[in-house]
């Protein structure tokens, strides 16, 4: 039985019948395809679509909703039409039986399917609903499919009922049918409550994503108010939404993780049996261009990423595919209409039917590009977390060995710029296989165009394939070589900086700021020159793309018109090709730019897969379960550790036994292994051979302090509970109190970064009281008590670690240099190089007459210490001769130090309390600035570039648009010239022209490109330079305000913004400007009519425009500005890691570290989806263009030329592209110009006083005496804050020795620093033989003067580098320096002597040994004034009188002023200067203070000296 018979027993209803539906001026449908196809349809795709929908649902599960009214009219609704299908059928039966006419099969067939289908629909709403689906996209196309096929037959329908006799039964279900799925439709469109127990319920600003209707997730509705609020003023932080719950840290990062482990444990079970060799840790820029002799094979985190985030990366493949098929309906489209317009018997409504499929198509074609741009986006962010957290991981638990080959720099790169690579590529990543598709289709539309003739420009395309190809191969080396290049320079330039920012304090102090800056600018140059030849190679590549689609249209068009003579190239033919040719373009540009960005994932792929595959530490190197049943509570046995496999061992044959609860002290000389025993118990060596067993949790103080960038309070806390009489017991004890009330806000006063506003003893005490605070069963103290001077050293012995302490049931392990404690210890053991050589108590060694007892016979005399004595306890209490007061530079509207402490002791108690909290307040968090970009930046930026260059870029970009568009319109002359004989007479000259304008447009664009290019880098040159210099020319407090996060992200993350992006966005941006004015001009120059569309369209575009660009920006800032606190957060966890380790916070840090990353992706999230907003309304404006302009062409078709007519919506094709283009373009050029927003912005900080003055006014060889003069000198802090020293009146002669000594915060450090003019007098003057310091350069005065800082700070670099960075002396001076300071043994011991490349911050040398390299710089500078501060804290007592020894033989003519914290080094002095308050309480020689009995004495006394 044929369809025929099926709809009509005697044939009369013929399936298809086209007089009826095409050849007609009212087109109808048959009944016979109504009642079948119509209602076939949307049943078919119900059907196809509900299994695999419903196991989705199944597995999918969003909670439980409870039933609504809602969901009740919608299931009432369906029930309905399930009611009235059935009618149907029992109509037909009824008919059968009692009516004349036998009903067709068709009548009883559709409304039994139609039933089926209505009853599969209930239930769907049913399950959706249990399963927590609040809004069904699936049953939403179903009720459309539904509508549109009945509104086909509702026309027909109504067409036949005023021409003939009809069925009222069938006609009035049809007509409730239709009503109903009206209905069905309006209710699918509102959403539906939230489920029971939902994420949101609990959420207190949750994403609206959730909970939006379909409608408003596939136009992106669901952003609007936000993108309203964000245009009436800024978007803040209390605006943005909480994230997804399945793109949150906890969600993403464990995936990838535990991915990752499984790769790894593959490789490692077939490494097993392949039994292959580790090679050495190698420098990761090393690992790519040497070729590995021997494939071991690697786990595969491409395998690892793809697996975590593949799945749902692939629905992303389906939406492309439809998107890449539909592209193909507007060529096919424009097509018809030229045709339409050229056949002047079609009836009218064809056109506007080809205008409103045009329409239709390309509005499904934007929504469905959208959508799959959301997948892609969302992908892009969660590989980005789950890159952040697993190097985040990796960083706490790596070997130091590891640490070595991987600088802070690198593993921060790591985190923001490979991370960033990853996202930039997944959105491309599908061009892969897209690109190919296209192509193809492109091609066989062409050949149904034009034939054979595309053959020649296949060809063409496959002739520039290698040009290109050669291109793409230059860029890929260049790529790789420079990516490398780019990175190891660009890592180095960050370390660099990185350490500058670190140790900015020494920096100035010795003048070495010129000699840093050339480092970093050098490497500068090489980053520089590698960017220069890429963007050569971009302006060539730029060149032949650009060319690439002229030439292939030319050569088709030629060859097409020169194989016959009766092929004539009309406008059809043109057109429909041209438009062909211009989707050809887009694959054909975009893949190089793929494959370059698939390259440089690569090259990140592979850094961060080394990082991954970096050794962690052995988690069995300390024994916890062996150590519980046994009395020790450490015990190594036969130990032999190493900090790497490969390395020879530092510790050898040790032995240890330590009973529980015991005191034991470790000494040894500077680099004899003490902190390495530490380490060893910590687990932090590598053990190669014996057993080490801990028993019981262990807490551990570090040699130098590792201070967090929060609260006082935070840092002694450490995560741990809060028990308020502890921690004030802890405080007391640690000798904290006197500090607290100096400080601000007390214990809530903020400490800055690396604990930059503390005094060195402050950070150890700090340090040390965290440790006492967690209260642990064993304690490692690594000389804590190195930083503090004799008394509170001794106060903390006594309060802490000594007997009667609070930590007296622990077992400590106490390295020290202070002998006094020694008597009161269980056991000593004594350390020579990496071996314990004597162990047993202090009177057992005393009695073996070793080493030992011939050392401490030798210095006891001198600390001696009057045990006996009861030492008065309002003195033990804050006596730290560290320097509080320096603790004031930074902090905002604190009270003035000197001034609190004048303060009588009942103010006292009132201050404490009403101490604010936001007083405390130190490190400025880097502040979103708000508004529109400044055209200010503009300006700088091209002037950066230089006007002249910008103008030349300006004209040429111009010259090649208008050269294009003019080439476009003399196609269309051509196409409409008039066919004599069926040939074209015309055609050579047309051609010829052609050919001529084509190539000038190349020739354009070259120049183009290269002039934009280079104008960049000079630009990004300029803009380094000078902010490096800016920054360097800020003073001490700049530092101290602005976290080094901060500073480090603009010469990183800003500057790779200035470099890479800013000049090809610009490109882009002109590019898309150009292209849209043009398309607009072709249009209505064709259509007039389009004018009065024109401007509400352009006034739609205006204001979507500026909504979108309001928030976009404002969201922008705020990524931006969340994204600093991740690298300060994980530059300070780097730092710590062994302490982190030690207390076993790392779950912690952890979730702090993800916390973070899910802060900065709040403000990334909305940003993608804005985004996406802006682009779907754009893509409607452009589409309503593209369709007025069909509209208005075909009601004026009488009057149109086909060749006007085609390259007018030729050109309105690639409009709605364009026009998003341009919107996209133009605000990330306000967003990326932000870079140099943010880079200007410390030209216009407050900065030191001139290096040099010029000429100079100094006589040479300045200062020749030494003679210091100061005269009523005072300084303050800040301008809002007391003097904190003032009214000081000494003159010291040439060559004397002045100690200054005094309690904490008696202002000994500001002195000093006035001395140095890091802080400017605020009265008084300072002359050095005879000249004003006031008056000179800051280099003069600097240079001529040399101090030895409290914390001694080394750069990476050579040893050679950190004595004598500016290259003025000879190896043998250095020598003979190293001689002096006691380093030339150790320095000869090394393999590269003075080429021994330093870690970063000189990690790997002990704090003693670079303490001795700083007497080592001063011994180099040897000027006529040295200063020395507190400078031998962190030696042994041997060391130390070393050191004085070498003082006063090298530096006998000089003048020598020591901040002193072991008073007996300056008892020999010429005079001693007391200060009180920050004021002179006495200065005379040392024998007359004593005998005065005045301040000194009652110090002297206490440290034993009388």
């Amino acid at each position: 039985m044929g369809l025929d018979e099926f709809c009509s027993l005697n044939n009369s209803d013929p399936f298809w019948d086209w007089n009826r539906t095409w050849y007609t001026a009212s087109p109808d449908l048959t009944q016979c395809f109504q009642n079948t196809v119509l209602v076939w349809l949307p049943c078919l795709y119900l059907w196809v679509c509900a299994p695999i929908y419903l196991i989705y649902l199944r597995s999918h599960n969003q909670g439980y909703i409870c039933m609504s009214h809602l969901n009740k009219a919608k299931t009432a609704v369906a029930v309905l039409l399930w009611m009235i299908c059935w009618s149907d059928v029992f109509y037909s039966f009824w008919e059968r039986n009692h009516g004349s006419v036998v009903p067709a099969p068709v009548h009883l067939v559709s409304p039994t399917l139609l039933g089926l289908t209505m009853l599969l629909a209930t239930m769907i709403i049913q399950y959706e609903r249990m399963k927590g689906v609040q809004s069904s996209g699936v049953m939403l196309i179903y009720w459309l499919l539904a509508l549109l096929c009945a509104t086909v037959t509702f026309r027909s329908k109504i067409l036949q009922a005023l021409n003939q006799v009809i069925s009222v039964w069938r006609y009035t279900t049809f007509y409730i049918y239709y009503a109903l799925l009206l209905v069905a439709l309006f209710l699918s469109c509102l959403t539906d409550q939230l489920p029971l127990f939902a994420q949101n319920v609990k959420d207190s600003n949750p994403c609206p994503e959730y909970g939006a209707s379909f409608l408003s997730r596939i136009t992106f509705w669901w952003i609007s108010r936000m993108v309203i609020t964000g245009y009436k003023r800024p978007l803040e932080e209390k605006d943005l939404w909480s994230l997804n719950p399945e793109d949150c840290s906890q969600k993403v990062v464990p995936q990838l993780v535990q991915r990752w482990k499984l790769q790894c444990q593959k490789v490692k079970r077939s490494g097993a049996q392949y039994n292959g060799k580790e090679a050495p840790g190698v420098e990761e820029s090393e690992i790519l261009l040497v070729k590995t002799q021997k494939k071991t094979k690697e786990p595969s985190l491409f395998w690892a990423l793809c697996l975590a985030f593949g799945p749902y990366f692939l629905i992303s493949c389906l939406y492309k595919i439809i998107q890449d098929i539909l592209m193909f309906v507007g060529p096919e489209i424009l097509r018809l209409l030229i045709h339409y317009v050229n056949d002047s018997t079609a009836p009218s409504w064809r056109g506007f039917f080809y205008t409103a499929l045009l329409f239709t198509c390309t509005c499904v074609q934007s929504l469905i590009l959208q959508k799959y741009f959301h997948i892609c986006f969302v992908s892009g962010m969660r590989l980005r977390t789950a890159i952040i957290g697993a190097v985040y991981r990796k960083a706490l638990v790596i070997t130091s060995a590891a640490r070595r080959t991987s600088t802070v720099g690198e593993i921060v790169n790591l985190m923001s710029v490979d991370a960033q690579r990853f996202m930039d590529l997944i959105t491309y990543i599908n061009m892969i296989w897209s690109a190919p598709l296209q192509v193809a289709l492109a091609l066989y539309f062409l050949w149904q165009n034009l034939g054979p003739s595309v053959l020649a420009g296949v060809a063409v395309m496959i002739l520039l394939v290698p040009v290109n190809a050669v291109i793409a191969m230059k860029t890929k080396t260049y790529q790789v070589g420079l990516l490398y290049c780019c990175f190891s320079f660009k890592d180095n330039r960050i370390k660099l900086m990185n350490e500058m920012l670190n140790g900015i304090k020494v920096l100035k102090l010795y003048a070495w700021e010129l000699a840093f800056k050339d480092k970093v600018s050098e490497i500068r140059e090489s980053e520089l020159q590698v960017l220069k030849k890429a963007a050569y190679l971009g302006a060539v590549s730029t060149f032949t793309w650009v060319c690439a689609p002229f030439l292939v249209a030319l050569s088709t068009f030629s060859v097409y018109v020169l194989i016959n003579e009766h092929n004539v190239l009309d406008a059809e033919k043109a057109f429909v090709s041209l438009a062909l040719f211009n989707i050809l373009r887009f694959p054909l540009n975009v893949l190089p730019m793929v494959i370059s960005s698939i390259v440089q994932a690569s090259v990140s792929l592979k850094r961060l897969r080394v990082f991954l595959s970096h050794e962690e530490l052995q988690e069995d190197s300390v024994e916890r379960k062996a150590a519980v049943g046994s009395p020790h509570s450490i015990s190594i046995v036969d130990g032999v550790f190493s900090w790497s496999k490969t390395e020879s061992p530092t510790l050898k044959r040790l032995n240890v036994c330590i009973p529980e609860g015991s005191l034991v002290a470790v000494v040894g000389h500077v680099g004899s292994g003490k902190s390495s025993l530490l380490s060893a118990l910590l687990g932090e060596m590598e053990r190669l051979e014996g057993t080490v067993a801990v028993k019981g949790s262990v807490a551990y103080v570090p040699q130098q302090a590792w201070i967090q960038n929060s609260t006082l309070k935070d840092n002694i806390i450490f995560g741990q509970e809060r028990r308020e009489a502890w921690y004030q017991s802890v405080v007391e004890a640690c000798a904290l109190q006197p500090d607290l009330e100096i400080l601000p806000a007390g214990d809530k006063t903020e400490i800055g970064e690396k604990g930059v506003n503390l005094s060195g003893g402050q950070k150890q005490r700090v340090s040390l009281a965290r440790a006492v605070y967690c209260d642990r069963a064993v304690y490692l103290l690594d000389d804590p008590l190195s930083a503090v001077d004799a008394h509170v050293g001794k106060h903390i012995f006594d309060q802490v670690v000594g007997p009667q302490g609070l930590l007296k049931d622990k077992t400590r392990v106490l390295v020290t240099h202070g002998l006094s404690y020694l008597p009161q210890t269980h056991l000593i053991l004594v350390m020579v190089e990496g071996e314990i050589t004597e162990m047993g108590s202090y009177q057992q060694l005393m009695a073996t007459e070793g080493a030992f007892a011939e050392f401490v016979r030798t210095y006891a005399a001198v600390e001696h210490t009057g045990h006996n004595e009861s030492v008065p306890k309002t003195e033990t209490k804050g006596t730290e001769n560290g320097s509080v007061t320096y603790i004031l530079p930074c902090v905002s509207n604190s009270p003035d130090v000197s001034s609190d402490l004048k303060l009588g002791k009942e103010d006292k108690e009132i201050s404490k309390d009403a101490k604010n909290p936001e007083l405390g307040k130190l490190t400025e968090a880097d502040k979103a600035s708000t508004g529109q970009v400044k055209l200010s930046v503009f300006w700088a930026y091209f002037k950066a570039i230089g006007v002249l260059l910008s103008c030349i870029s300006l004209l040429l970009f111009l010259a090649h648009h208008l050269l294009s568009l003019f080439s476009n319109y003399w196609l269309s002359l051509w196409t409409d010239d008039p066919v004599v004989n069926g040939t074209q007479p015309d055609r050579m000259r047309r051609l010829g022209v052609y050919g001529a304008l084509g190539l000038t447009q190349g020739v354009a664009v070259f120049g183009f490109s290269l002039s934009m290019s280079i104008g960049g880098i000079l630009a990004s040159r300029y803009l380094h330079q000078s902010m490096l210099y800016d920054v360097l020319r800020s003073p001490m407090s700049f530092f101290e305000r602005t976290p080094s996060g901060n500073l480090v992200n603009r010469f990183s993350k800003e500057m790779d913004t200035i470099d890479s992006l800013i000049p090809s966005i610009f490109k882009m941006f002109l590019g898309s400007l150009f292209s849209v004015l043009g398309a607009c001009v072709i249009i209505l120059i064709a259509t007039p009519l389009v004018a009065i569309v024109i401007p509400f369209l352009g006034l739609l575009y205006f204001f979507v425009q500026r909504f979108y660009v309001a928030s976009s920006r404002q969201l922008k800032r705020l990524e931006s500005v969340s994204r600093s606190p991740i690298y300060t957060h994980f530059n300070e966890t780097l730092l710590g890691t062994s302490v982190i380790r030690a207390f076993g916070e790392q779950e912690r840090f952890i979730h702090e570290s993800d916390q973070r990353v899910d802060h900065s992706q709040k403000a990334y999230y909305p940003s993608i989806v804005a985004n996406r907003w802006l682009a779907v309304r754009l893509e409607f404006v452009g589409n309503c263009i593209v369709s007025f302009a069909a509209f208005f062409a075909v009601i004026a078709r009488e009057s149109l030329s086909p060749g006007i007519m085609g390259l007018s919506i030729s050109y309105a094709l690639q409009l709605t592209a364009s026009l998003t283009w341009l919107v996209r373009m133009s605000s990330d050029v306000e967003t990326n110009i932000v870079a140099v927003e943010k880079v200007k912005e410390y030209s216009d900080t407050e900065k030191e006083a001139e290096w040099k003055h010029e000429p100079s006014s100094l006589p040479p060889g300045w200062p020749t005496d030494g003679c210091i003069d100061i005269r009523g000198f005072g300084l303050r802090y800040r301008q809002d804050l007391d003097l904190a020293i003032h009214n000081i009146t000494i003159r010291i002669n040439g060559g004397e020795k002045v100690g200054i000594v005094g309690r904490t915060g008696a202002g000994k450090s500001s002195l000093t620093l006035g001395l140095f003019r890091i802080i400017e007098r605020a009265e008084g003057h300072i002359f050095i033989d005879g000249v004003d310091i006031a008056q000179l350069g800051l280099h003069e005065l600097r240079s001529r003067i040399t101090i030895i800082p409290q914390d001694p700070v080394l750069f990476s670099g050579s040893l050679r580098m950190n004595l004598d960075p500016f290259d003025c002396y000879s190896d043998e001076e250095i020598w003979r320096a190293l001689e002096f300071s006691h380093l030339k043994s150790f320095v000869s011991g090394l393999p590269n002597k003075l080429s021994h490349e330093c870690s970063e911050g000189g990690g790997n040398l002990s704090v003693g040994q670079r303490q001795l390299v700083c007497l080592a710089r001063a011994l180099l500078r040897k000027t006529k004034v040295l200063v020395l501060d507190e400078a031998t804290a962190a030696v042994d007592m041997e060391t130390d009188n070393l050191i004085q020894s070498t003082i006063h033989s090298q530096f006998e003519d000089c003048t020598v002023l020591t901040i002193a914290h072991r008073l007996n080094t300056i008892m020999d002095y010429t005079r001693v200067l007391v200060l009180d308050k920050g004021e002179m309480a006495e200065f005379d020689s040392p024998s007359n203070l004593i005998a005065q009995k005045g301040a000194f004495y009652i110090m002297a006394k206490d440290a034993g000296l009388v």
